[in-house]
């Protein structure tokens, strides 16, 4: 069942198209820690990035970025967490957006030398993002094989109300997708989800950007989280996307492990 996951192969250099998801990078306490974790899960090995915000690496897929790993500055109180990046070649406007539509810039935009600028936002509904506009580094260089970054949802209170600001901000159009589920996608190509979440998931487990990596067994992997350390939130189930499980690390940031199914190719 190979040929059920979409891969793409993307240039180092190419263009940013708005709105993309383009890149997710993970702040922890114990980069070393999650390191080992994310090696063991999903095969990376790991090269030295820009410090621009701190210690940071590039997790390697053979050999192609596929994530980042930076160490939370200490005594922020900001939560350990996968943040979900979009491509923003006019990254000022797109901040200048956010603020206008009802969302706060919470870093930046700054530089990032030798790789691009950043910022990190956050939408009306309080779910927080990043903003990318490359230079050397595009973001990605390959996606929807085991062990990379396969897809992304907005787990949110309503997701009919803030799709009015990702429009505004990313280009993104909205298709109903069933009950609580919204698809955003760009010249009609799907490229992120909405999903609603209840009052009481919301408070236990909180709302935002959950990154979902390919692998090639779900339940196999959660059995290797375990043995890792870290723990499994939701099991395995089938979701609009293939066979899905909700899974976090050791310090408790939270992603999902999908096996996509093939009529999401």
């Amino acid at each position: 069942m190979a040929g059920a996951r979409a891969a793409k192969e993307r240039d180092g250099m190419a263009e940013a198209v708005r709105g993309e998801p383009c890149w997710v990078s993970l702040m922890v306490r114990e980069p070393g820690a999650a390191r080992e974790f994310y090696g063991a899960l999903f095969g990376w090995e790991y090269a030295d990035g820009p410090r621009r915000l701190g210690p940071y690496a590039r997790a390697l897929l053979d050999g192609r970025p596929v994530a980042g790993l930076g160490q939370l500055p200490a005594d922020t109180g900001l939560p350990v967490a996968w943040t979900t990046y979009f491509a923003a070649p006019a990254i000022d406007e797109l901040a200048a957006a956010v603020r206008a539509r009802g969302g706060t810039v919470g870093v930046g935009p700054l530089d990032s030398p030798g790789a691009g600028r950043l910022a990190l936002a956050s939408d009306p509904g309080g779910a927080g993002f990043g903003l990318w506009q490359p230079a050397e580094h595009a973001g990605f260089a390959v996606t929807g094989v085991p062990g990379a970054h396969s897809w992304s949802e907005l787990l949110t209170r309503d997701p009919a109300s803030v799709a009015p600001f990702y429009r505004a901000v990313l280009g993104f159009d909205a298709r109903q997708d069933g009950p609580g589920r919204l698809t955003f996608t760009l010249d009609g190509r799907p490229v992120a989800a909405a999903l609603a979440v209840g009052r009481a998931r919301a408070r236990e487990r909180g709302t935002g950007w959950l990154a979902c990596f390919e692998v090639a067994d779900v339940s196999a992997s959660c059995a290797r989280v375990l043995a890792l350390g870290g723990q499994v939130v939701e099991e395995p189930a089938e979701g609009p996307r293939g066979r899905t499980a909700t899974v976090a690390d050791q310090e408790g940031a939270v992603f999902a492990l999908v096996r996509t199914d093939v009529a999401h190719d």
